[in-house]
């Protein structure tokens, strides 16, 4: 949701915490693990569909991501088994080719959300940083 807001509702915020955020339904539907495929497609839609991919691919933050505007910080663990980390990866990439403001939190030791104290600390301190410096302002 955070990536939707930030990319069709840009003008009504400051700036985002992207926390473990699909960018793109498709690729993050041929991307998640075989066994949650089935359940994340009767959720978001099937993407072998051919008119279902062409609705998700338009509406992709991923796929707009000219229009997201104001700073972001992503957050992701690499061993995600729920939303694959590429999903991070390719939204922080883009953001930072085009030259929004881009901070990227990505732990090596974690899956879908931070578990470990050291890694939820650093992660508080982080955003905590990123919204002193783009949210006060």
């Amino acid at each position: 949701m955070v990536l939707a807001i930030s990319t069709f509702y840009s003008d009504r915020i400051r700036c985002s915490i992207d926390i473990v955020g699909p960018s793109n339904l498709v690729t993050f539907l041929e991307n998640t693990e075989a066994y949650r495929r089935d359940l994340r497609r009767v959720e978001y839609g099937d993407e072998r569909d051919p008119k279902m991919r062409e609705f998700l691919e338009r509406i992709a933050p991923m796929n707009n991501v000219e229009k997201i505007k104001k700073p972001m910080i992503v957050v992701a663990g690499k061993n995600d088994p729920r939303v694959p980390v590429s999903e991070s990866d390719q939204i922080y990439a883009a953001l930072k080719k085009q030259g929004t403001p881009v901070w990227y939190v990505k732990a090596n030791d974690e899956g879908h959300g931070f578990q470990k104290k050291a890694n939820q600390d650093f992660e508080f301190y982080a955003e905590a940083e990123f919204l002193q410096q783009y949210l006060s302002k």
